[in-house]
């Protein structure tokens, strides 16, 4: 029985990257506490799904809320038991260069040895890891407070900046921060909408006096000079910001990007990302957040966020809870684009063009490649025809599963790429998708076949689906001399994959000099069994309620 995991929750997610992304998270806190009819979601892990295949009760699953208050995550999903678990360091070296100098010392360490370690935490870098950036040596860090940095955000020479630079910039920036306050603090709510004192009048004519000039313009040698920088270091570099706008405004920007890299920093060394690998860990979907499991190659910019948040009707990601409400507000999506090619009950598919709904495609690969390993296509949709099964309720049509397949494919492959949603596996829809295509290929006249290298998963799902196939047509078959010809014309399944499913199955013999189709008996009953025992099953693909004709000339 798969064993339930603890699930805690971080009320920031991981976007404290920016002031707009944090204040909307603490947005977000209070709008949860005044609303007790928001949806719940659901946490699905890959552990879970694994250990479900060797029973056939759905994925465990955990109803969460939407506000927590919960501490930092760890990187498997769990909240760390004691800050020691976050990091355990070693002795450093000037304590181990001193006893061996002093005898004393060292007597008086072996004294003490028998005790147990006791474990600091503080801060760790692995020294193996090196900035993306070219030619950085990864010293030296943004915001002037660390020795090493391991990523983008913190890289002073990303910025153009130096590590000296950073520090000074570092000890200003401390400096101004303490500075004392105005008295009036404590009274700030009763005079919130009251006229400005007259210090704060002084500091917006002087705010104003600082930006007299930065619509002026940039002068042509100045120009040229951020081209040059642009042309030599491309997207590897940050564009030369100087005489931009004004200096106020432009320092602003620079504490920003200190305070975005702090934050970074801080989860790093809780544990919560990890520069170098895949740190989108989770995705909230709809009602439901779900594990990764493999690396999808996001924009930067959201890839090194530890979630990400996805509209499951348009498929666009954004950074923030926030920002996802805003989004659901606005849009119109209630189901996926395209023609709508089936419907039986709840279940609709619909038939997507990459050519005509590019953007909804590449959202989708990129969605797709967070649980699948093998896939590679993501920006080139041009070429393909989509079909993305959904169930409809009351809200819209939620994604359950899609398949890819080509418009024109020489070697006659009727599945490019397939997936079921998490949420959504050990619930007989991977046989509905699978069962689909190979409609598709009947209606074409064809014999199919998916495109290879298939997943594990998936792999295990053809294997099912084939076996059941070849059983169903034993069931059937009242002849006495059987052809795998006329299976394969029949089923639409390709003679290879007949065959292999044979022998799988230990049905087929050599004998004599020839191959043999066995009909076992034993297969077929305990088959039929199963058939019986699960009754009447809405996950089926009925021929009928198929509209659809071969696209002709795409």
């Amino acid at each position: 029985m798969p064993r339930r995991r603890q699930r805690v929750h971080v009320g920031s997610g991981s976007d404290g990257t920016e002031d707009s992304d944090s204040s909307a998270e603490r947005e977000q806190t209070n709008s949860s506490e005044s609303d007790g009819n928001m949806p719940k979601r659901t946490r699905l892990t890959r552990a879970s799904l694994r250990l479900s295949q060797s029973s056939q009760d759905t994925p465990d699953v955990k109803r969460i809320g939407d506000h927590d208050e919960s501490p930092p995550l760890t990187p498997t999903g769990n909240a760390p038991s004691s800050e020691s678990e976050l990091d355990i360091s070693s002795p450093n070296a000037s304590h181990d260069e001193s006893l061996a100098k002093d005898p004393a010392l060292r007597d008086s360490d072996k004294d003490l040895s028998h005790r147990p370690k006791r474990r600091r935490c503080h801060e760790t870098y692995n020294f193996n890891m090196k900035c993306p950036t070219p030619g950085c040596n990864s010293l030296g860090h943004l915001t002037g407070k660390h020795e090493r940095h391991f990523a983008v955000s913190g890289c002073p020479l990303y910025h153009n900046l130096s590590a000296d630079e950073c520090k000074v910039k570092a000890t200003t920036r401390e400096k101004h921060d303490e500075e004392p306050k105005v008295q009036e603090e404590s009274n700030r709510h009763a005079t919130r909408h009251q006229t400005p004192t007259s210090k704060q009048i002084r500091y917006k004519e002087q705010v104003s006096e600082m930006r007299k000039g930065r619509n002026s313009g940039i002068p042509k040698e100045q120009k040229e000079k951020y081209m040059e920088h642009r042309q030599t270091h491309g997207n590897t570099r940050e564009p030369l910001l100087e005489n931009i706008t004004s200096e106020y405004d432009l320092e602003l920007f620079r504490k920003a990007q200190a305070r975005a890299s702090e934050d970074l920093e801080k989860l790093r060394i809780q544990g919560q990302i990890t520069e170098g690998s895949n740190m989108i860990k989770t995705i909230l979907f709809g009602r439901y957040e779900l594990d990764t499991w493999y690396h999808s190659p996001y924009p930067e910019e959201y890839a090194r966020l530890g979630r990400l948040y996805v509209c499951e009707f348009c498929l666009k990601y954004m950074k923030s809870q926030t920002i996802l409400r805003r989004h659901m507000a606005k849009c119109v999506w209630k189901h996926p684009p395209g023609d709508e090619v089936y419907r039986k009950g709840a279940i609709s598919v619909f038939e997507v063009d990459g050519k005509k709904n590019k953007i909804y495609c590449q959202n989708l690969c990129l969605l797709a490649k967070l649980f699948l390993d093998h896939k590679t296509l993501y920006y080139d949709v041009e070429p393909f025809l989509f079909y993305v099964m959904t169930e409809a309720d009351n809200t819209g049509c939620h994604l359950v599963g899609y398949f890819s397949k080509e418009k024109n494919s020489f070697l006659n492959y009727n599945v490019s790429c397939i997936l079921t949603m998490p949420q959504y596996m050990r619930q007989g829809y991977g046989k509905m998708l699978i069962d689909f295509s190979y409609l598709l290929s009947k209606v074409e006249e064809k014999v199919g076949s998916p495109e290879r290298p298939l997943s594990d998963l998936g792999l295990i799902s053809y294997r099912s689906y084939w076996k059941e196939v070849l059983l169903r047509y034993m069931y059937n078959f009242q002849g006495k001399e059987i052809s795998i010809k006329e299976i394969s014309q029949e089923t639409a399944v390709n003679p290879v994959d007949i065959v292999s499913t044979l022998q799988s199955l230990q049905m087929l013999k050599y004998w004599k000099g020839k191959h043999l189709v066995l009909k076992r008996q034993d297969l077929i009953d305990e088959w039929k069994a199963k058939e019986t025992k699960r009754g009447s099953n809405n996950k089926t693909i009925d021929p009928h309620s198929l509209k659809w004709t071969p696209p002709k000339g795409t």
